[in-house]
């Protein structure tokens, strides 16, 4: 899917009182991983992208995204409770993004914990997301979302995405000998 930057006028991302914003920094890796093993695992897309579905890839995914020359911390956020006491507060949505080409921004994940789905964290990452692409200079932004994932796909069209191509990915299956 992809959306062009050039011609937007982006509604400004909301959250309710009870969520904040943390901007990225390296000290928040391990709580971006954890939000998304949390948000994956057990789903789809941890069939198609194994990594997904284990913490420690999800680690490792979220270490080679930080450390691309092309890793943008302006479309990189993370979504915790509001809590007075900061050792309290929940992580729960993440989402990343890098520059694939110039001009062309791209989301690496959106994941929001299961507890947290249906209160509009998803749009607000995405548009949080969509801002910092924009104050990057990118043009154009693209995110890749599994066909059988309906309700992504629905935010994704009302956000402005437009469906570009499908593509097929053979699900991962594990053999067993018998």
């Amino acid at each position: 899917m992809e959306f062009l930057l050039s011609d937007a006028s982006l509604p400004k991302p909301n959250l309710s009182e009870e969520f904040r914003w943390l901007a990225w920094t390296p000290k928040l890796l391990d709580r971006h991983a954890i939000v998304k093993y949390d948000s994956f695992r057990g789903e789809l897309d941890a069939n198609i992208f194994s990594c997904l579905g284990d913490l420690g890839g999800c680690h490792r995914l979220m270490y080679e995204i930080s450390n691309q020359k092309a890793f943008l911390p302006n479309a990189t956020w993370l979504i915790a409770t509001a809590t007075s006491d900061p050792y309290q507060a929940i992580d729960c949505g993440t989402i990343q993004g890098i520059e694939k080409t110039s001009g062309l921004g791209a989301i690496q994940n959106v994941g929001i914990l299961p507890e947290f789905r249906g209160k509009g964290l998803g749009r607000a990452l995405v548009l949080k997301a969509l801002h910092g692409f924009q104050q990057s200079g990118m043009k154009r932004v693209s995110l890749e979302v599994t066909s059988e994932n309906h309700k992504a796909i629905d935010l994704y069209h009302s956000i402005g995405f437009k469906t570009i191509r499908t593509m097929y990915k053979p699900l991962t299956t594990t053999m067993t000998p018998s």
